[in-house]
Formats: C-alpha cells, sequence, structure tokens
C-alpha cells in the first residue's frame, strides 16, 4: 500500500489531502487558528486508519475509540457525522488525484481539538476544530524495535488515551531510529512491557501470542483488539497477559532466541519483529500464521 499527494503540488506522484473547516485546502494553506488549543498545548484526539481500495478500514471502531478519548479528556464527543463528511470528501478527492496520477493513498488520519482557546491550559467552550488527512502510507512484512530508556506511566490522566501530546512518543521514537530501529518499546512505571510509541505488543512464548494487559497503560488498539477477536475465532491460542506475566525483562527471551515479538497498528497490521536492540531474531510459527490471518481478514471485513 502506497500514497500521493496533490496533483496541484510539486510533487504529484504523493497524494496528500487535507480537509479542514469544511473543505478540502492544500497543505501549504492556513486553516487552523495560531491559538488553537491543539496546537498550544496538545488538547486534542486523534485516530489513524489504514486505506485499502480507497476505503478507510474499521472507521466505526476507530470513531468510537476517537469519542472514547475525547470522554478521558473531558471534551465533548466529536460530531461523528461531521467527521464522517470529512473522511468521505478526502477518499473522494484522493481517488480523483489517483485517476489523474498521483499514487493512492494508504493512511487516514481524523484530528479533533477543543478548538480556539487561551494560551494556557484553561479551556474556552466553543466549536471543536475537525481535521481529516490522507497520505501515503508502506506497509512493512517486518520491524526493528529497540528497548527505550524512558516509561510509559500506566496512572498518567490520558492513559490509554489516544491525544495529540504526543511529544513524549516522538522523543522515544526518534532515539528507537538513531539506534537503527523503526519502533521503540516501553516499559510502564512498574517494570512491565506496556507498549511501542505507536504500536501494540504481542509475545509469542509457550505455545502462545500474548499482550499486555490494558491496565498496564497501553492504548486499546485497533488492530490489538481484532487480532484479539479474529485470533480466537481462527482458533488461535491468543490472550491478554495475566497481571505480572509480562515483565519488560522478557524481551530478553526474544533477544535469546526463546521468544518471538509482534508489533500491530493501523499502519503495520500484524508485524514481525526480526531485529531487536541490534540483534537479529527470528519470526515464530504462530507470528506468521496471525499475520497472514490479518491481511486475509481485514481485506474480508472493511469495517469490522
Amino acid at each position: 500500500m502506497s500514497t500521493p499527494a496533490p496533483t496541484t503540488a510539486a510533487n504529484t506522484s504523493e497524494n496528500l489531502v487535507i480537509w479542514a473547516g469544511g473543505r478540502v485546502v492544500q497543505p501549504g494553506d492556513g486553516a487552523l487558528s495560531a491559538v488553537d488549543h491543539g496546537i498550544t498545548v496538545g488538547d486534542g484526539v486523534f485516530e489513524t486508519c489504514a486505506v485499502f481500495d480507497g476505503q478507510a478500514f474499521a472507521l466505526t471502531r476507530h470513531l468510537r475509540r476517537l469519542a472514547r478519548s475525547a470522554a478521558g479528556l473531558g471534551l465533548e464527543a466529536p460530531d461523528e457525522a461531521l467527521v464522517r463528511d470529512g473522511v468521505g470528501a478526502v477518499l473522494e478527492e484522493a481517488a480523483a488525484r489517483t485517476r489523474a496520477g498521483a499514487g493512492e493513498v494508504g493512511r487516514l488520519r481524523i484530528t479533533v481539538t477543543a478548538g480556539v482557546g487561551p494560551l494556557g491550559s484553561g479551556r474556552t467552550p466553543g466549536a471543536q476544530t475537525v481535521v481529516v488527512a490522507a497520505g501515503p502510507a508502506t506497509i512493512s512484512p517486518t520491524g526493528r524495535a529497540v528497548r527505550s530508556p524512558w516509561t510509559r506511566n500506566e496512572r498518567s490522566a490520558v492513559a490509554g488515551l489516544k491525544t495529540t501530546s504526543y511529544a513524549e512518543n516522538v522523543v522515544a521514537l526518534a532515539d528507537a531510529v538513531a539506534k537503527g530501529g523503526d519502533e521503540a518499546l516501553l516499559a510502564n512505571t512498574a517494570g512491565d512491557l506496556c507498549e511501542g510509541t505507536g504500536a501494540n505488543v504481542f509475545l509469542e512464548r509457550g505455545g502462545e501470542l500474548v499482550t499486555p494487559l490494558l491496565a498496564s497503560g497501553c492504548l486499546a488498539g485497533i488492530t490489538r483488539e481484532l487480532l484479539l477477536e479474529w485470533g480466537a475465532e481462527a482458533g488461535l491460542p491468543v490472550r491478554e497477559a495475566r497481571p505480572g506475566e509480562l515483565p519488560f525483562q522478557v524481551l530478553d527471551e526474544v533477544t535469546a532466541g526463546e521468544a518471538g515479538l509482534l508489533l500491530t497498528g493501523s499502519v503495520r497490521n500484524v508485524q514481525p519483529v526480526t531485529w531487536l536492540d541490534g540483534v537479529d531474531v527470528a519470526t515464530g510459527e504462530l507470528s506468521a500464521v496471525a499475520r497472514e490471518l490479518f491481511e486475509r481478514r481485514s481485506r474480508e471485513r472493511l469495517d469490522p
């Protein structure tokens, strides 16, 4: 899956489409207020969906989680009809640009902020800001991960919410990339394996695929959720961990060749890790089966 940009832009091979303020805008257009609370203090929520054959995958689940994240931040529920209008407009425009010679989009992002507000943390009641954008995405069959020196705070006010306050993830990912990876793995403050900066994790060990509990502070990932559901439906031994079952040190089993590791996310799907902290690691049999199952089901069930 690849992605594109506007035919009016210099690069016509990349199809980047943005909808804001109820209209399609160009990347360089001023579409948001300089004092939008999403810009000044990161007061907003977002969702990222894969785009398959011009349509957003699992959109209903993503919109449900968008509403949960907004409620967790104390924001009003996003206007789902307005968001769906934006999604429709962006995908329609992207398809038109693809027909005109731009590449296909592979990723869709929905962002909802608290709207125009003060320079401080307090909010001014008013209309929310809604932005929908689609652009390039390439899903790699394998991943490279690095253990992060930082932790996820499972007791944070925003633990488990998909917010635009993403600076911690940006720093951790940059550190992983500098060390040769494409994802950082984080423990929580209790020392348990938690998640990546933009992915959930599954360990293949003891003949099972096991993922950290949501109580660890990880995001309730849509791909994670579907792998648990579809795996159980297909008879795969896949489940959530028991409390304390996955300490961060369990990753030593991966580098020792005693366990396997999967990353799951909307622009990764189900992705076996083949390199951890500089060590090449093998893809487990269950991990390969899980990846094939998800690839097949996600094409069969566009909005599961």
